[in-house]
């Protein structure tokens, strides 16, 4: 390395938080380089994000700084181009690869700087891509992507077989909550402590607001996610320690009055790169080893991990930017006020209401209400995906690009057709009446899909198949349900019912 190398100033990001984006010994720029980060108002007026979004990544963004002192420059700008004018001029940078296709496009058009490999993840994108071409099939599926990055990583492996015999252990966790429980019952999440720096940044979200410059959705409460790497670790510790246990049986349940179960609440960490994946599937496997924790807990929360949150980054990549543009089943419908507001007034269904209240409270809900509450509901209604996955990269604390371009148009929307899943997510209520404690309270009744108390998501479900009868019968895993069709007798009056539909 040349001592022009080693001083180039190197880019962080601000999902670029963590150690193992400076640490020169885990593909980082040179020790002696200084850093430059940049607060870009810009991107607040891009998008209307959620309040405690807002918070969390500047919250994050300005403890990094304070952490790392003079080694950094931080600057304030309109643009993140003006930053690097103001900061650089012509001077080179380097900066690990960014997160999002824009991002990478404009760095990519600044001749002065050098793209490092990315970080914050298991595997390279040269080493996906040659799995993935090497299937021959325009398909990916991420339990094939799952088993692969195990052997690999040697994660939760006995020799060359998975740790117990099955790779999957899914059929073990899909537990509805306990019946007649209101909660788990276990510790609490970690909470941080608010400093000076929170109070800081809410004065100037607050200026922003009043000069006209910005507008928020949600609400900002004192902030519920880390935002420095120590309180990352902190929230890391009391999940393998205290909720690992838990977590697997339950993960795919819904509990009115327990929010968070025994879920992580660890993905906001890793998207800011607060926290490295490996060293998270690495403590979860240890407190299996140890014996502290049981086998379907620690492969539920590795197959989230390595298997879902990897999978998604890597085919956003490989399947490039023009993969958000896929609409296959060519829904067109927008997005209705009351939604986008996060004002669950506008529906009785009361597992929305209860779901949306959640979001515009926290900026957050677990996996299930985002796949089979807010995005089924999205599928069956035939929302824009589009506008789709912009509301769920604006409203979720956690929520990037890359994390909602592959989950919505290709998981929640099905509008990439089948490429990196094999079904459309949705249901009747009665799924939604298996897993939570939801459906008691409201109007409607999950077995009625006809009348008064017709349930959304029940007359949503067939009306969904009827529109697209002929795709989704030649799908092997759509084609029984879809065969349902002709044993309603009141199929005619379902549809009128459902193209009424206004909540």
């Amino acid at each position: 390395m040349t001592v022009d190398e080693a001083v180039t100033t190197h880019w962080l990001f601000g999902d670029q938080l963590g150690p193992h984006f400076t640490d020169p010994a885990r593909g980082g720029p040179h020790h002696a380089a200084p850093l430059l980060m940049i607060e870009a108002r810009s991107v607040f007026r891009r998008r209307r994000f959620h309040r405690a979004k807002a918070h969390l990544i500047l919250s994050a963004m300005r403890h990094r700084a304070a952490e790392l002192g003079d080694r950094v420059r931080y600057v304030k700008a309109d643009t993140y181009r003006q930053g690097v004018r103001e900061a650089m001029g012509d001077r080179p940078l380097t900066v690990c690869h960014p997160t999002s296709h824009a991002a990478r496009a404009f760095v990519d058009r600044l001749p002065s700087v050098r793209v490092l490999p990315a970080r914050g993840f298991l595997v390279a994108h040269d080493e996906f891509r040659t799995w993935a071409d090497g299937r021959g099939t325009k398909h990916l599926r991420q339990e094939d992507f799952y088993r692969w990055v195990r052997a690999t990583h040697d994660l939760l492996m006995a020799g060359d077989q998975p740790a117990g015999g099955r790779w999957n252990l899914d059929h073990d966790n899909r537990q509805p909550p306990p019946r007649g429980a209101s909660e788990l019952g276990v510790p609490a999440p970690y909470r941080p402590h608010e400093s000076d720096i929170d109070a800081e940044v809410r004065a100037d979200l607050d200026r922003w607001v009043r000069e006209g410059d910005v507008d928020f959705v949600g609400e900002d409460a004192p902030r519920r996610f880390p935002a420095t790497r120590r309180e990352a670790l902190a929230a890391l510790r009391r999940f393998v320690d205290h909720r690992l246990a838990t977590f697997g049986a339950y993960e795919d349940a819904i509990l009115a009055d327990d929010a968070t179960m025994s879920h992580s609440l660890l993905s906001s960490s890793l998207n800011l790169g607060l926290l490295d994946p490996a060293e998270c599937v690495e403590r979860a496997e240890a407190r299996w080893r140890s014996g502290d924790v049981p086998l379907n807990s620690a492969e539920g929360f590795v197959r989230q991990i390595a298997g879902w949150r990897e999978f998604v980054w890597q085919v956003y990549w490989y399947f490039g930017p023009e993969y958000r543009k896929n609409n296959t089943l060519r829904h067109r419908g927008p997005l209705p006020d009351w939604f986008t507001e996060l004002s669950p007034e506008g529906t009785d269904a009361n597992c929305v209401t209860h779901v949306l209240d959640q979001v515009r409270e926290t900026g957050w809900t677990h996996h299930i209400p985002r796949l089979m509450i807010l995005g089924s509901l999205a599928l069956q209604r035939g929302w824009d995906p589009g506008a789709v996955t912009d509301w769920f990269h604006r409203s979720f604390v956690d929520g990037y690009d890359w994390v909602m371009v592959p989950n919505v148009v290709g998981m929640s929307q099905y509008a990439d057709g089948g490429r990196m899943t094999t079904k459309p997510y949705t249901s009747g209520g009665a799924y939604i009446d298996r897993m939570s404690d939801l459906c008691g309270p409201c109007r409607y009744k999950p077995s009625v899909r006809v009348g008064e108390d017709a349930c959304p998501f029940t007359a949503g479900y067939w009306n969904l198949l009827h529109r697209h009868r002929d795709r989704f019968e030649h799908n092997a895993r759509m084609s029984q349900a879809v065969r349902g069709l002709d044993r309603l007798t009141d199929l005619d009056e379902l549809l009128e019912q459902e193209s009424r539909r206004r909540d």
